[in-house]
């Protein structure tokens, strides 16, 4: 419009001589000197001069339709369900095309397809034009039955979760949950997974085919061997870390008692919510690693946990850490790396991450896991006690069975088999089994159930005062309901 102006104003200078060029010059914001080139190059190219040159000519960076092709194909296909972002950051690692995030988002928009990232006003507008109706009218804002005006868009105070501040320290929270999702095709596993409060680094990442107490050992392993002991824990309300009672009281089913009691030996607290807002990070985690791992997966031909997991030791850095997580070069580390004035090592986080099961003697022998074993010292031999004696199992991290008997003496547990593998008197090669030196960990650890016990019982002392608070705040709460119902003149049933 702005050509076709200038070159009505030359025209009608030329065509009716008389003109005035500063007034063309005013009116487009230009010299004289510049009307006068127009009037030159209209009496020789005429309408012409006042058409760029590159009109009707393709930009060199102009993305060929093949390629545009290629991306909207790529996507409906093998990166099916990523985000736009993670979506461009393949393209140029797996398909050599590097392009910017904005073009991808344009192509794939004027195909219909949106990022299912997209922010709920765009997805309303895109369905409210869809279906071609008009906006719908907002809210009067005064309550039908009142004359006084209500406020609009507020929530009751039990029910906000504003933000908080990120920790201070490197270590003083660790946020931890696990997801469950179809991480490898139609494959439901678990996640388990943590994340520093302060940084929003991933410090711990384990795959196990349900939410178990082995996967959250798991990643507190990594987090004991690679960084060290965090202040702090919070998590969820699971079994895991928060203690329910059970019809059938089996220590082992109580997988709270365990994974708290390794926690207390190395003095790490445990915050439990029921609120998934309070725990905002590792939840926000899991959303980001559910559009991109299972993806990558694909990708790289990964279907099963065992690879899954060996895959995010090697490559967890590449995949978050260093494209999300704040560096930890400017704050201070709370981590502590001793254990009671010994450095964490794999030995020591292996007799931590425990599991402490009570069994009697049988016959100098004990049931466990539907097998049968006896108690061996350290030199082979095997130790007898009276029968109906309380010992304490102890299956460490690494599937080693200890016995600790009257929690004064640690013994080893060794397999007694179904049937002899020779006979003493009808095979010529047998020979007796001689006694072999064992090693058996020394009794300076908290293996004692004693006092296993002792923390089981003030954890669940605490938990059930904790709900009967909650009880009270609840009846508490129905009551200033019942009465605001009361005072607006509804009738509560």
């Amino acid at each position: 419009m702005l050509q076709e102006a200038k070159y009505q104003a030359v025209k009608n200078f030329v065509d009716h001589p008389g003109g005035n060029k500063t007034r063309i010059a005013e009116k487009f914001t230009v010299s004289p000197r510049t009307v006068n080139r127009w009037i030159e190059n209209y009496k020789k190219y005429g309408k012409s001069s006042f058409i760029h040159g590159n009109t009707g000519v393709e930009p060199k960076s102009k993305i060929a339709a093949e390629t545009k092709e290629k991306i909207v194909s790529l996507y409906q296909g093998t990166y099916s369900g990523s985000n736009f972002a993670h979506f461009t950051e393949l393209l140029g690692k797996y398909e050599g095309i590097h392009i910017s995030e904005q073009s991808v988002r344009n192509i794939l928009n004027a195909n219909g397809i949106y990022s299912p990232k997209i922010w709920r006003s765009t997805r309303k507008r895109l369905r409210q034009e869809e279906k071609q109706k008009e906006k719908a009218l907002a809210e009067s804002g005064m309550a039908a039955d009142s004359t006084e005006p209500v406020e609009k868009n507020r929530v009751a105070p039990e029910e906000g979760h504003s933000l908080r501040e990120r920790s201070k320290y490197f270590g003083e929270l660790i946020q931890m949950d696990a997801s469950s999702y179809e991480w490898f095709g139609g494959i439901v596993s678990n996640l388990h997974v943590s994340i520093d409060d302060c940084t929003g680094r991933i410090t711990g990442a384990h795959f196990d085919k349900e939410e178990t107490l082995f996967g959250y050992y798991n990643v507190l392993r990594q987090i004991l061997l690679n960084h060290g002991i965090p202040a702090k824990f919070l998590t969820d309300k699971r079994t895991v870390f928060a203690y329910t009672r059970k019809g059938e009281q089996d220590v082992e089913k109580d997988t709270y008692t365990q994974f708290s009691y390794a926690c207390k030996q190395l003095g790490i607290e445990i915050e439990t919510t029921s609120v998934p807002e309070a725990k905002g990070r590792v939840e926000r985690l899991n959303e980001t690693l559910q559009s991109r791992l299972p993806i990558i997966f694909r990708r790289e031909g990964i279907t099963d946990i065992d690879t899954a997991n060996e895959f995010l030791r090697t490559h967890l850095d590449e995949l978050f850490n260093d494209k999300f997580s704040m560096p930890i070069n400017h704050t201070k580390s709370v981590f502590e790396k001793q254990i009671g004035g010994k450095e964490i090592d794999e030995e020591t986080v292996n007799l931590i991450c425990s599991i402490l099961c009570p069994r009697t003697l049988i016959g100098q022998c004990i049931r466990f896991h539907k097998k049968i074993y006896k108690l061996i010292d350290e030199d082979g031999i095997q130790q007898n006690y009276t029968d109906h004696t309380k010992v304490t199992v102890i299956q460490t991290f690494d599937n080693r069975l200890f016995a600790s008997v009257n929690d004064t003496r640690i013994l080893k547990l060794e397999e007694v088999p179904a049937h002899a593998e020779k006979s003493k008197n009808f095979d010529a090669d047998y020979e007796a089994p001689k006694p072999h030196k064992v090693y058996i960990p020394p009794m300076n650890h908290p293996w004692r159930y004693s006092e296993f016990e002792k923390h089981a019982k003030s954890q669940l002392h605490r938990i059930e005062l904790e709900l009967q608070k909650e009880d009270m705040f609840m009846e508490h709460l129905q009551d200033n309901v019942r009465a605001g119902c009361l005072i607006m003149g509804h009738r509560v049933a």
